[in-house]
């Protein structure tokens, strides 16, 4: 069978797995539609947020990042790993003990306030939408390769498989689709990264075969590597080119962010004590330690073989997975000096992204109506999100795994927006409808809301899948900025500090959260000109700018909290009974 048969027949049997996980996992109420009933094993659990954590940027954009970035891609390695050992440790437990449905319902309760709980809902859909964008996108670039459709085709096609068992299943349909979703994502990563480290380095290991000798001599495969940078006039591969300042504010807004990630909080809210909170912490960090420490092997690789594969090879030479990807318009050759080959050297080919003529020339290429750059000989366009699906055909493996890698990016990208969407819901029907504008709504109608919720979310999501602002990557990258500079200190101050009350958690959410939107619709949408390194502020590239918008909202925390009344004397005994020890094994009921 050739790969799209394999396509059809494994996505097929994916998908056919998780609609009937969700229709055996049915939710027949708020408990169950929200947290799953608060009775999900902590391994089940530990495996459901893995996949929930791990979305399309981590399967399908990190490597690819890492893979053109090179050293300084590691700051997505870093970033998301450090935040979720800091959201395990420092979060997790205390937020299970609290014992609510969301995240702004934790927000309204500990702050005693509904203008705290409706700034924390727009925050929670704010940062939520931002962040299904990048999933969304990712579903329509694995489609539009593999089913062979136009990429929004693609991501009409994942709207309606996210609709189906989201809502649906609620958070207990999701939860079960997320266990089966991270086998499924776990196994398409490794089976490839293995292949190809025994190709490349003779170890099926890949974590050690990216630091070994090359099979085909010539020594390390990272100092190979590096010296084929350099002849191409880029900067060394195990190299970085970011500002330190730079590369530690995005690393922080990328830990600090992950900590406040809505949709990943929630996941503790489904378990049934506090212990297997901590538990399935631990079961998740070891799942997605797998694949993170194989993502920079996977990318080497990748960068290895693409280089060896296209540099100034004849274009009617090339692989057909080369002109397959052009197809999809995600590949883009521009022959500026009329030669027939592929230069492929630093700097930009055209000007802005691909727009294609409908025209091919005389080799077949697709022709292009972007202004070429005049002042660098390179003449391929790649977008980076397609390196870990085009890993495998590079490197020449099977068509089964080529397949399996497609289930496996879809499974990353859906399991993550089902996630994203059931908090968008419960932020709708259980923050703003039961909590403040109709308390006595019933059950049913409180769960018909949520799911009429889901469905208006799925399709504004598809829009901005449709038009993204970015790459997958650097769109998640700023729904993680956006999460650092609003949930993150008003989550450690409810906790650690009994003194923060309503008025100082609200005046902070706002400025962090304003002062960091601004900065990255300025640079990335009212003047992407100006985003350079000469005009950000001390340095600090848009990306970066949610550390500080975190440090801005807890000075304006603190700052109103002293000048301000202190909390009443129960919510202080309650932010005191969040860190005794006695009773830890239980949690409030929700």
């Amino acid at each position: 069978m050739d790969v799209q048969a394999w396509t059809y027949l494994i996505v097929g049997i994916t998908f056919a797995l998780y609609i009937g996980i969700a229709i055996w996992s049915r939710a027949g109420s708020t408990k169950e539609f929200y947290v799953a009933g608060a009775g999900v094993p902590p391994l089940a659990n530990g495996m459901a947020t893995a996949a929930d954590w791990m979305s399309a940027a981590s399967f399908i954009s990190m490597a690819g990042l890492i893979s053109f970035m090179g050293y300084d891609g590691s700051i997505y390695l870093m970033g998301w790993t450090g935040g979720y050992v800091l959201l395990a440790l420092l979060l997790a437990p205390y937020l299970r003990k609290f014992g609510k449905f969301t995240v702004p319902d934790f927000v309204g309760d500990r702050y005693y306030s509904n203008a705290a709980r409706t700034v924390a809902v727009i925050c929670a859909i704010f940062v939520s939408f931002t962040y299904v964008a990048g999933q969304m996108r990712g579903v329509g670039v694995v489609f539009s390769r593999f089913l062979e459709v136009p990429i929004n085709t693609g991501i009409l096609i994942g709207m309606g498989i996210v609709f189906f068992y989201a809502v649906l299943g609620g958070m207990k349909g999701i939860t079960y689709t997320q266990v089966a979703q991270y086998c499924v994502l776990i196994f398409a990563y490794m089976v490839p990264a293995i292949f190809i480290s025994m190709q490349i380095a003779g170890t099926p290991v890949p974590q050690i075969g990216f630091g070994s000798e090359a099979v085909d001599g010539g020594g390390y495969l990272l100092d190979k590597l590096d010296g084929l940078h350099q002849e191409l006039g880029f900067a060394a591969y195990t190299n970085g080119s970011k500002p330190m300042i730079d590369v530690f504010f995005i690393t922080f807004a990328l830990m600090v962010g992950t900590a406040g990630l809505p949709h990943v909080i929630v996941r503790f809210f489904t378990v049934p004590k506090v212990r297997d909170a901590r538990v399935s912490a631990g079961w998740a960090l070891l799942f997605i330690a797998l694949l993170y420490t194989t993502a920079p092997a996977v990318a080497t690789f990748a960068r290895y073989n693409l280089i060896q594969t296209v540099s100034n090879t004849q274009y009617a030479e090339l692989p057909n997975w080369f002109k397959t990807w052009e197809g999809t318009g995600l590949i883009a050759w521009m022959d500026k000096n009329s030669d027939g080959a592929v230069q492929y050297v630093k700097g930009d080919a055209f000007q802005g992204k691909p727009e294609f003529t409908g025209q091919t020339g005389e080799l077949g290429q697709r022709m292009l109506a972007n202004e070429p750059v005049a002042d660098n000989a390179n003449e391929l366009y790649i977008d980076r999100d397609i390196m870990v699906l085009a890993n495998p055909e590079i490197a020449k493996l099977p068509a089964w795994v080529i397949a399996l890698v497609a289930a496996g990016g879809l499974a990353a990208a859906l399991s993550t927006a089902a996630g994203l969407l059931l908090v968008i819901s419960s932020s709708v029907a259980h923050d703003l409808i039961k909590k403040q504008f109709n308390p006595d709504i019933s059950e049913k109608s409180e769960v018909l809301i949520a799911r009429i919720s889901v469905a208006v979310a799925i399709m504004i999501a598809g829009y901005f899948g449709i038009n993204p602002p970015g790459f997958v990557a650097q769109v998640v990258a700023f729904a993680f900025g956006l999460a650092a500079s609003s949930f993150f200190p008003v989550i450690i101050l409810g906790i650690f500090y009994k003194r923060m009350n309503k008025e100082g958690a609200i005046a902070g959410m706002l400025a962090g959260i304003v002062f960091t939107a601004a900065y990255i619709i300025y640079f990335k949408f009212v003047n992407p000109a100006a985003n350079t390194p000469d005009n950000w502020l001390f340095g600090i590239s848009p990306e970066g700018i949610g550390t500080l918008g975190m440090l801005i909202n807890f000075a304006v925390s603190l700052i109103v909290s002293k000048i301000t009344p202190a909390p009443p004397e129960d919510i202080q005994e309650l932010v005191d009974s969040l860190r005794y020890p006695k009773g830890a094994g239980e949690a409030s009921s929700h």
